[in-house]
C-alpha cells in the first residue's frame, strides 16, 4: 500500500451510462467511502467551447484538469475530500433507483460478509496494526483519454468503464431535468445528445474499440489489458453486453472492487466478479 491514504476508483463512460448511480450505490454498499465528481471541475459556462452553435459541456476543454489533479493528490495522501471543494454535482438528481431494496440489501450482506474474519475484507479494513484505507469513487464521463488524461489515469487504481448504447444514452439524457452548475441551471437544448454528447464521447474513446468503431461496440481487448480497464458486461462467456441490467452491473462492480481491493492492499491476484 505504500503510503497512499485512500484508493482510487475511477468509474467512467459516457454520460447517461450509470456512473453517478452506480457511485452513489457502491458509496453506500463499502465502508470508508467517499465519490469525487469530474463534473465538479467544469469551467466558467463563459470559457466553454461553443460547437454547432452549442455551449459544449461534454469535452476536455470544459474541465480543469490541474485542479482535478491537485484535487486526486490531496485525497491521495490524506484520505479526505478536499476542504475547498464544494460540490454541485450531489444536487443532481439521477432518477429513481434502478435496483430493488432488496437487491441493495444483498449487496450489503456480500460485503458485510467479506468484511467479517477470517475473509480478506476484514483484514483490509479491520487491521488494528494500520488505519483501514478510504476509498473515493471518482465519478467522470471523460476519465480515460490519453494523452489529456494520462495523469489522471495514473492516479487511479481501479478502473470501471461502464458502456451504453446510443439510443440508452439519449433516452436517459433526454429524460433529465438539467444540470445545477456554477452560474446556476443548465438544460440540453434540443439535438445536444446528438451534435455533441455521442460525438464526443465516440471521438474520445474510439482507441478503446476495435478499429475505432465506437457504434459497433466492440472493445478492443489487448488494449484494456494493457491499460488495466475493467469493463462491466466483460465477464468470460459474455464478452460484448452493451446495456447489461443495472442490477448485474451493480454486481459485478461489488465483486470488481473486492478482488481489486485484495490484489492492492494483501497482494491477492484479483479475479473479478
Amino acid at each position: 500500500m505504500d503510503d497512499r491514504k485512500a484508493i482510487i476508483v475511477g468509474i467512467s463512460g459516457c454520460s447517461s451510462s450509470g456512473k453517478t448511480t452506480l457511485a452513489r450505490l457502491l458509496r453506500d454498499i463499502f465502508p470508508n467511502t467517499f465519490i469525487l465528481h469530474e463534473d465538479d471541475f467544469y469551467k466558467p459556462e463563459d470559457q466553454l467551447p461553443i460547437r454547432h452553435g452549442l455551449v459544449d459541456w461534454d469535452c476536455a476543454e470544459a474541465l480543469s484538469i490541474p485542479d482535478m489533479e491537485r484535487a486526486l493528490s490531496h485525497i491521495r495522501t490524506t484520505g479526505t475530500f478536499p476542504p475547498t471543494l464544494l460540490s454541485k454535482e450531489d444536487q443532481n438528481s439521477v432518477g429513481a433507483s434502478p435496483i430493488t431494496e432488496t437487491h441493495l440489501q444483498s449487496a450489503k450482506t456480500r460485503v458485510t460478509n467479506w468484511l467479517s474474519p477470517p475473509n480478506p475484507g476484514s483484514l483490509i479494513f479491520s487491521s488494528s496494526s494500520s488505519s483501514p484505507p478510504k476509498i473515493c469513487l471518482l465519478d467522470g464521463f471523460l476519465l480515460y483519454h490519453p494523452p489529456t488524461f494520462r495523469h489522471i489515469m495514473s492516479a487511479l487504481d481501479i478502473k470501471l468503464f461502464l458502456r451504453v448504447s446510443r439510443s440508452k444514452a439519449t433516452q436517459r439524457r433526454e429524460a433529465r431535468d438539467g444540470y445545477v452548475t456554477l452560474e446556476g441551471f443548465w438544460q440540453d437544448p434540443p439535438g445536444y445528445v446528438d451534435k455533441i454528447v455521442w460525438p464526443n464521447y465516440a471521438a474520445s474513446h474510439a482507441w478503446l474499440f476495435e478499429g475505432g468503431d465506437v457504434e459497433r461496440g466492440v472493445l478492443d481487448q489487448s488494449v484494456l489489458e494493457r491499460e488495466g480497464i475493467l469493463v462491466a458486461g466483460m465477464g468470460r462467456e459474455e464478452r460484448q453486453k452493451i446495456d447489461p441490467d443495472f442490477g448485474e452491473t451493480l454486481d459485478w462492480a461489488v465483486g470488481t472492487v473486492m478482488a481489486e481491493l485484495e490484489r492492492i492492499v494483501l497482494g491477492k491476484k484479483g479475479e473479478g466478479a
